[in-house]
């Protein structure tokens, strides 16, 4: 599997322009065009910074033969006029632009990295944001208000929200098993619902179905517990992750809102 994505890296390089230099950087030559040492090198680097598996004499001579075979259907592609083809220029373009700006946020990320003080800060955060409770409840899912609200109605009249939400719940994540969405944290909720359920007692159930931009939400309070906030160092990771999106989006606004951007040829929608 490993030596698949190798390969497959192979190809992704392969794809993009290639740029000839008639030096002694050539590790084979092709109909006279070099195959380059540095390209060896890089994927065999890339590979070894992917899969963790060291690079061996097997390998290199797998990737310059895999390079070998590419050159060939490169050279006849550039035969065939294919590179000069509107699709393919544009497609060429596109990756190459990609490819850049993939380095310049891979650059960005290397020289604005997240801090220690910002991790544990960012912990506190999450730990505000979890509360010190978690909860477990039921939920039926539908479209419309007034099917929820006929669904309302039957539970006051004693029938079983579990039935109920096997036969017209749409949320196919806990339909089958009656509705029940285990133990969870009401921040992992869209606003109305963690607001709904917060105002619940244990036992109790919505006397209103409840909006979102998912549907009609029908909630029952089955029970709460106190809190376990997973340490420290299983989250800090993610917290890391989290912390390099947020700078990078705010560093993307900033040269948004420095730019002059002009869009033509577009038509706007009308809300």
């Amino acid at each position: 599997m490993k030596f698949l994505k190798m390969m497959l890296a192979i190809a992704c390089f392969s794809a993009l322009p290639h740029a000839y230099a008639a030096d002694a950087d050539a590790i084979a030559t092709v109909n006279g065009k070099p195959i380059k040492k540095t390209w060896v090198e890089f994927i065999l680097r890339d590979a070894e910074a992917r899969t963790g598996q060291k690079a061996n004499d097997g390998m290199k001579a797998a990737v310059v033969n895999e390079l070998v075979g590419s050159e060939l259907a490169y050279q006849e592609a550039q035969k065939a006029g294919i590179d000069k083809q509107p699709d393919f220029v544009a497609s060429e373009e596109l990756a190459r632009r990609k490819l850049l700006v993939n380095a310049f946020l891979a650059d960005f990320i290397r020289k604005n990295p997240v801090t220690e003080a910002e991790k544990k800060e960012g912990y506190e955060q999450y730990k505000k944001e979890l509360g010190d409770k978690e909860y477990n409840a039921r939920h039926i899912l539908v479209k419309t208000d007034v099917e929820a609200k006929a669904i309302v109605a039957d539970l006051k009249k004693g029938t079983d929200f579990a039935k109920i939400a096997k036969e017209k719940s749409l949320d196919p994540g806990s339909k089958d098993k009656g509705g029940d969405l285990g133990w969870f944290s009401p921040a992992g909720m869209v606003k109305p619902f963690a607001d709904a359920l917060l105002s619940l007692k244990k036992g109790e159930t919505t006397p209103e179905p409840v909006q979102s931009q998912f549907g009609w939400h029908i909630i029952k309070l089955v029970d709460t517990r106190a809190l376990q906030v997973p340490p420290y160092d299983k989250v800090k990771d993610g917290i890391e992750r989290t912390i390099q999106q947020r700078k990078l989006e705010k560093y993307m606004l900033s040269l948004k809102d420095k730019a002059k951007i002009e869009v033509t040829g577009v038509e706007k929608k009308t809300p």
